[in-house]
């Protein structure tokens, strides 16, 4: 009994300490579900009064700020402030992965892979360009004492870190105007790439700066390699064998449907963390496994479970990215940052503006070297590509990781230029996006980005006989004779891939039902008004 009499009044002390945990968790979890409700209402109201100044991105990242910086005048317990903190594996291993599979599975196929070319080069390139420049021009800096002085490696970390883009803010302002469907394409397919790309290009450096010796240029980038193209393989190979199981297994009858969408659902995760167990890139990875599963899987499913997958994914994503910027604006303020370094920060903000405009104007340069003139990317989406750089959590998620992995004050200085970049890029940028399409005339450009069964059917079918951008100038008589073969080059890959496609893969992966001819059906009825629409070629596709 003298035992038991011992042993309760601790076991009292526990339970009352796990008691106060349990409710600090509730209380902090009741704030977060608040800030959401809040953060959705105003986004709405935002939208319906059509103010473009503060999109629903800003928002969300000003009421993070705002509770944030309360809950630290306020010396809120250091309990509740807990369930704030950003931790960034809880960020790329629950909040991101349905954020970027929701991206690759919502792609528009006909506009992406038309630009497909462009984007890759300005998303692969243009961002290894980006941060090259920007960890170049920060490491001479130092050098100049203009700003803080870091190690060239880890110059490169925070170029490679800063330099990836999220635009959500972007391109939501870019639905609700209404812009041509082949600048959104590439600012989409763009931000989608470019962060697969800065994540392996961080972590190649951070091995680079973990093991220095040993490690020449030419190793770094069979590294890089190696990351990218086997996170790649990785995420199409699990695409696939799912399209192979739903089209076999026999699941889209009434009776398993939930067993059905069940599956669809575990099936990115499980690429992703195949790729993370491998060492590879779940972000690279489950990107390519949404554009698979989208082109083959989603065909094999009942209509009622692609019904529910697609809403499910689209909730989820929309939770998500709404959760990030109020979760980030809330780090932000209850974080503590080094603000000493102002000119760290100032040329910073400079040194990624040059960098990113060495991205758009060389890769656009490029790109419209192999475009006959009626496809080349115009001056103004061009400026629009450099002033859609935003940066978001990804950077922000990627500075919190540099404060473990690098010396002590270097990581802090880089995650406050970041914090800086962030919030100036978020709140100025896209707050201003509306003006600047207006300025640049892109808005209501016969855009179809909402459009229709019919329209979207003969934006598809534009698609498929232009393959991407229209001018009225159809002139290809300056083209000298490499450009012409590089450009038959081009199309016999497309069309070689096209007619593998449709001739192989489909039919291998997907059933056949009777979608396709549902579809042939609508366009046959279709075909009177698209006559109109097919000899309109002087404008823009949108």
């Amino acid at each position: 009994m003298a035992e038991d009499d011992q042993i309760s009044p601790a076991e009292g002390v526990d339970v009352s300490g796990a008691s106060k945990e349990q409710q600090a968790a509730g209380v902090g979890i009741l704030l977060q579900i608040m800030m959401l409700v809040l953060s959705f209402v105003l986004g709405h109201v935002l939208r319906r009064k059509k103010i473009y100044v503060l999109p629903e991105a800003s928002a969300s990242l000003l009421i993070g700020l705002l509770v944030g910086t309360l809950a630290n005048i306020s010396h809120t317990q250091t309990s509740i402030r807990a369930w704030f903190n950003f931790h960034e594996e809880f960020f790329f291993l629950f909040l991101l992965p349905p954020i970027i599979f929701q991206s690759g599975f919502s792609l528009s196929p006909k506009p992406f892979f038309s630009n497909f070319g462009a984007i890759v080069t300005f998303a692969i390139f243009g961002t290894f360009l980006a941060s090259i420049v920007t960890g170049v021009l920060v490491y001479l800096g130092g050098f100049m004492y203009l700003m803080y002085r870091l190690p060239f490696v880890e110059c490169l970390m925070f170029g490679a870190l800063i330099s990836a883009t999220d635009p959500v803010t972007v391109l939501s302002i870019f639905q609700e105007l209404g812009t041509d469907v082949n600048l959104y394409a590439l600012v989409f397919g763009e931000s989608v790439l470019n962060d697969a790309m800065a994540i392996s290009l961080y972590r190649t450096m951070s091995v680079v700066k973990t093991h220095p010796s040993g490690q020449n240029f030419f190793m770094v980038v069979v590294r890089f390699l190696e990351t990218f193209v086997g996170s790649m393989s990785a995420g199409v190979g699990v695409g696939f064998i799912s399209a192979l199981l739903f089209k076999y297994a026999g699941l889209n009858i009434d009776n398993l449907q939930n067993l059905e969408s069940c599956l669809f659902v575990l099936f990115p995760y499980f690429s992703y963390m195949l790729a993370e167990g491998l060492g590879l890139s779940g972000i690279v990875s489950i990107l390519f496994t949404g554009m698979v599963m989208k082109h083959y899987t989603y065909s094999n499913l009942s209509r009622s479970s692609q019904r529910f997958v697609s809403a499910f994914f689209e909730l989820i994503s929309s939770l998500a990215e709404t959760f990030v910027f109020i979760y980030m604006g809330f780090d932000i303020a209850m974080e503590k940052h080094s603000w000493s370094h102002v000119g760290f920060i100032f040329f910073s903000i400079i040194f990624i503006g040059i960098a990113r405009a060495a991205n758009v104007f060389s890769c656009a340069y490029l790109v419209n070297l192999f475009r006959p003139a009626r496809r080349q990317i115009p001056p103004k989406h061009q400026k629009a590509l450099w002033y859609s750089g935003l940066r978001g959590a990804m950077a922000f998620a990627l500075a919190l990781q540099s404060i473990h992995e690098l010396p002590e004050g270097h990581g802090q200085t880089i995650l406050t230029a970041t914090t800086a970049i962030v919030v100036l890029t978020v709140l100025l940028i896209g707050g201003s996006t509306g003006t600047m399409l207006e300025a640049l005339e892109v808005i209501g450009t016969d855009s179809h980005i909402n459009e229709s069964p019919l329209a979207s059917i003969s934006s598809r079918m534009n698609f498929e006989e232009n393959n991407g951008y229209m001018s009225p100038d159809d002139d290809e008589s300056s083209s000298n004779k490499i450009k012409m073969k590089l450009h038959e080059f081009q199309r016999s890959s497309a069309a070689s891939f096209t007619a593998l496609d449709k001739n192989y893969l489909t039919p291998f992966f997907t059933s056949q039902n009777g979608d396709e001819e549902d579809e042939i059906k609508l366009l046959t009825s279709g075909n009177e008004e698209l006559e109109d629409l097919d000899n309109d070629n002087d404008h823009y596709l949108s």
